[in-house]
């Protein structure tokens, strides 16, 4: 059997492929999917790739499987490290940030200010995959992006730098960094004005260099040898298919409730009236990622915020019988009990993440009495919210959960409202079409409505 494109994403503990075929004519299809361990710590990633493929042969029914090209997305080997180092934190290094975030980095250190010997030592510790230094708006402040930039010039690490501040600086940066083992790219500025965001072309470089260093990465040397096209960060490549959908449907929300954390997504503008009153810009793309928050890697720590009474109450068990369940827990349930103990987690896990996206109404006081503002990330227009990652995707009450995020509100937060439409990545295949829609976005737009139901 012969397809056009095979997509592995290539998990920290599983990788997965997805077959597509006919992505040139008017209907592409999906083919199917197949799954084996990441066999990252075998020093070779390409061993658990080979095993999902067969895995995949297995499921079609099929002893050979040929493909025209194979394309990738990881957050194997860590994923995407990155630290940031900006001027002030609520300007120049939130805009780096969202432009790190949104491109689907894993953010170890953020720093503001000049750097001290502390910050330099750490990052040496993260050995980051990229760092970002930002800072100034253009024809403003210069020193603090230019001390910084020479700083890590200075460490001479063998780790590609984005530099992504003031304009004026791009001489000396350039001159700071001709001896070094760091390969320098220079691009517009994350906050060129006030209150004005400019973070996608350093998402662009951002992903361009992930793509050419990740082979870098332990076990992931190899990976060249079978990768024949692109290779995005897996939270990069749900992005880019959600940026995709809002082209199409319009203001969504995608939400990835994983083993280790749970990904929001927003696309929208928010609506004009909160516009008006909000203290500071927000992209129009935003990611954020939330390390305490998954259903199994961090399941203790949903446990602890929910409270053990809470939790055998609304599971109808004792604390000792919950205290099983927590210490038998398994990646994938087995038993009913199972399933409703990872649908309480799923459920805090969506709920917070989507709260901590989301911005609120403040009110201030002073002379003239109180006025009320807007912080954060507006998403009282967003149409749809969408569901992928496993959770949701396979937990039988997954909409029921999805609901409880407008029910919530408390009247101040900034969150969607009860009409918005609630969708499900039914085939788990977002991130595959996040990087396949980078050579054929009609394509990946057709299969992800299919998976989505949308008519």
């Amino acid at each position: 059997m012969r397809i056009n494109i095979l997509v592995a994403e290539i998990g920290s503990t599983t990788t997965v492929v997805n077959g597509f075929h006919e992505v040139d004519s008017p209907c592409p299809k999906f083919i199917g999917q197949g799954q084996a361990p990441t066999s990252v710590l075998e020093g070779d990633v390409n061993i658990g790739l080979k095993g999902a493929i067969d895995d995949l042969k297995k499921n079609l029914n099929v002893e050979d499987l040929e493909y025209d090209e194979l394309i990738a997305t990881s957050s194997a080997a860590g994923g995407l490290r990155m630290t940031v180092h900006g001027l002030v934190y609520d300007m120049t290094v939130r805009a780096a940030k969202e432009a790190a975030l949104g491109a689907g980095a894993n953010i170890k250190y953020i720093t503001s200010g000049k750097l001290r010997k502390s910050d330099l030592k750490k990052i040496k510790e993260i050995n980051p995959n990229i760092i970002l230094i930002a800072g100034g708006v253009d024809y403003g402040e210069r020193d603090t992006a230019l001390y910084n930039s020479e700083l890590i010039a200075e460490l001479d690490l063998d780790v590609p730098v984005i530099y992504a501040g003031n304009i004026e600086n791009h001489e000396e940066i350039k001159e700071a960094f001709e001896d070094t083992k760091s390969e320098l790219y220079i691009v517009d500025n994350v906050y060129p004005k006030i209150d004005d965001l400019n973070i996608e072309p350093t998402r662009k470089v951002i992903q361009d260099v992930f793509e050419k260093h990740i082979i870098h990465a332990p076990g992931m040397e190899r990976i060249r040898d079978m990768v024949t096209g692109p290779i995005m960060p897996t939270p990069g490549a749900v992005m880019n298919a959600s940026k995709l959908l809002y082209e199409d449907i319009g203001d969504l929300l995608t939400l990835d409730v994983g083993g280790a954390t749970t990904d929001v997504h927003s696309v929208t503008e928010g609506s004009d009236e909160i516009a008006r009153i909000l203290i500071s810009p927000e992209p129009v793309a935003k990611r954020t990622v939330e390390g305490d928050l998954g259903v199994y890697v961090n399941m203790k720590n949903i446990v602890e915020m929910v409270g053990r009474e809470e939790l055998a109450e609304n599971l109808n068990i004792s604390l000792e019988e919950l205290e099983e369940l927590i210490e038998s827990h398994k990646p994938i349930p087995e038993t009913d009990l199972q399933r409703n103990f990872v649908e309480e987690l799923t459920l805090h896990a969506v709920v917070t993440a989507v709260k901590r996206h989301a911005g609120v109404f403040r009110h201030l006081y002073g002379p003239g009495g109180k006025k009320t503002v807007a912080e954060g990330k507006d998403l009282t227009r967003v149409k749809y919210i969408l569901g992928t990652g496993g959770a949701l995707t396979r937990l039988p009450n997954r909409m029921d959960m999805m609901k409880q995020i407008a029910l919530s509100n408390k009247g101040m937060e900034l969150l969607p409202n009860k009409d918005a439409k609630l969708l499900i990545d039914n085939n788990y295949i977002m991130a595959s079409l996040g990087v396949l829609a980078k050579r054929h976005p009609q394509a990946a737009l057709s299969i992800l409505k299919d998976s989505l139901e949308i008519k």
